[in-house]
Order: structure tokens, then sequence, then C-alpha cells
């Protein structure tokens, strides 16, 4: 049930497309991981750069969150960017899969299949 895109393009470069997609769309990037940098600094080596996007729709995290608290949990949403077998790979969790993990309520659905589809435009158009 992942949604994965593989690209020619660097992890820096997906990072940056990425981050100028999220403002096309509505988005603004919270904060950002960088998996192989923390756990090197940690003595744990890591061959493959691993980056992680947490970003937010706030208009849309309002509605949710009005509709069930307990969606905080899943939110905001990710994007992951990271390097596998000499590729590089974009990819996230659905929000409409996430969302259903922690709420069955039917009035989340629309604004689950509308953030959906915007980081899907985000990642095309970053790859």
């Amino acid at each position: 049930m992942l949604y994965r895109k593989e690209t020619s393009k660097t992890v820096d470069q997906v990072f940056a497309d990425i981050e100028q997609a999220c403002k096309a769309q509505g988005f603004g990037l919270l904060h950002h991981y960088d998996f192989r940098k923390t756990l090197e600094g940690k003595g744990f080596p890591m061959a493959n750069e691993c980056r992680v996007m947490e970003i937010c729709n706030p208009g849309q995290a309002s509605e949710v969150l009005k509709v069930d608290m307990a969606l905080n949990m899943a939110l905001p949403c990710r994007i992951s960017i990271y390097e596998d077998g000499g590729k590089t790979i974009v990819g996230m969790i659905p929000p409409t899969a996430m969302l259903g993990l922690v709420s069955d309520d039917p009035r989340i659905a629309p604004a689950a299949r509308e953030v959906e589809q915007a980081m899907e435009r985000i990642i095309e158009a970053s790859i």
C-alpha cells in the first residue's frame, strides 16, 4: 500500500524540489530528519542516504482534528527520500491508509483523499 516512485535525481535535488512543490500545493515543511547523519553521529554508520520530510496543510489538518482529535497521531504527513540499490526513491504511506488506522469516521475520507492527491502531485513534481 506504499506509494513509491523512483528518480534519477539525487536525494539533495529531490529534497529541494519537494520544498518547492509543497509550497505550490499549499503545504509547508515543518521539519526534516537526516537519518544517515543522525545515526552516524551516534556511532551507527549508514551507507545510504535517508531523509524524511514532515509536511502539513494547516487547513486540512485543522479540519480532520475537528472531527477526531486522535488523528493527531497520524499527523503531520511524511515524505521519505532514500537511496536503495543505487537508486533514489521517493515515497509515502498514503494519508487515506494512515488516517484510516486511527479513525473510521467517514467525515475524514474526503480530506484524506485531497491530501493524498496533493502529496502525489508533490512527489510527481519532485521526481
